[in-house]
Order: C-alpha cells, then structure tokens, then sequence
C-alpha cells in the first residue's frame, strides 16, 4: 500500500483542506497506535516518518494512495505522558478541535489495551464522541499478550461495560500484528465508509 506523508500540525486550521475521507487513530499514550497504523498499510516508514520532532504533540497525516484515496491522522495519545499538564491540556484541546470541525473525518479509530478495563479518560472520550454524533470504531491492541480463553473474557467483560452505558455496542476489532488479526477488517470498514463518503459528494 503506498501512504505518503503529508505533514504535522499543531492546529486543525493548518491541515489541508483536502476533500478525501478521513479516519484518525487515538488512545492512551503507549496503545499502540504506531504499530496499528503500520500493520493495516503494510508500511513500517509511517512510524519512522511520525518520529520526526512533534510526532506526540500534533496530528500527523497520511495520505493513502489507491482507489479511492483516503486520509490517516494520526492524533496524540490522551492519558499519562511524561509531559507537563499544561501540554497535556493542549493535547486535549487540539484533540478537541479536530474532532469537531475535521469536516471529511468519517470515522474515529479508538485504540483501547485489551488486557486493562476501560480507565476513566477513554470512557470521557467515548462520551464526547456519543454526545457529538461522531461515528468510532474500537481497535483492541495488545491482545497478543493474552491467551485465547483469556482474550475472550476480557473481550465480553468490555461488552458488558460498554452495555452498562450505551444502548448498543459501536463496532469492535480485536488487532495484532503479531498474529495477523484485524487488518482485513479494518480496510473492509474503511473501503465500505469510502463509498458512503462517494455518495454524499456526488
């Protein structure tokens, strides 16, 4: 798959405007974002480009070059970070913007740690996305670290959490790129909401 690199920014007015469907990725720091975004375009210099000064301070975008192309942010990571609070409070703030005026975002890839309960942060984002229509997705990472019968139970406990607050489940993806899971359906996620993003353009 052919990603190209388009560039980091520190405001959600500084990112092109290009008229292609969006998709960002977003976690706690250290969920594996880097990983995710390499194993689904099959492209390890993404992560090396993203390591450029700035990489967990502003959102970096990506260009995928097929039929139809289509945009990868990458967003900061939300949680603990070795960072002063006053960066994270600016982390949040354009986290905030962008998924609130990113015009062409059609979908918000939330990585969530399989091995841990939802922690506070992600079940405010999960609100935030909710309370503002936003469609996600979730994206488990680490499930590699679990046996099968352990990956199971932590897979329906999220369910039954997520149920104890919303009406119905969003769509979840368990993911490894050490075992080869969740890629095919990531894209078929992803190449289904292209065609929805053709038709209201036409």
């Amino acid at each position: 798959m052919d990603v190209q690199y388009i560039g980091s920014y520190t405001d959600v007015k500084l990112c092109p405007p290009l008229e292609l469907p969006e998709y960002c990725f977003i976690g706690r720091s250290n969920v594996g974002k880097s990983s995710i975004i390499n194993y689904i375009t099959g492209n390890r210099e993404i992560a090396r480009t993203s390591k450029k000064p700035g990489k967990t301070q502003a959102i970096n975008l990506f260009r995928v070059v097929e039929t139809p192309e289509w945009l990868i942010a990458d967003l900061p990571g939300y949680g603990f970070a070795q960072v002063s609070k006053s960066t994270r409070g600016k982390w949040s703030k354009l986290i905030d913007r962008y998924i609130l005026h990113r015009e062409n975002l059609m979908c918000t890839f939330l990585l969530l740690d399989i091995r841990h309960p939802r922690q506070e942060n992600d079940r405010e984002f999960m609100n935030q996305l909710g309370l503002h229509d936003i469609p996600f997705c979730i994206l488990f990472t680490k499930s590699d670290k679990l046996k099968p019968a352990e990956l199971e139970q932590a897979l329906e406990a999220y369910k039954a959490d997520i149920l104890n607050e919303w009406e119905s489940l969003p769509p979840l993806i368990v993911t490894s790129s050490l075992r080869e899971l969740g890629r095919d359906e990531i894209l078929a996620y992803i190449h289904q909401t292209n065609a929805i993003f053709a038709k209201q353009v036409q």
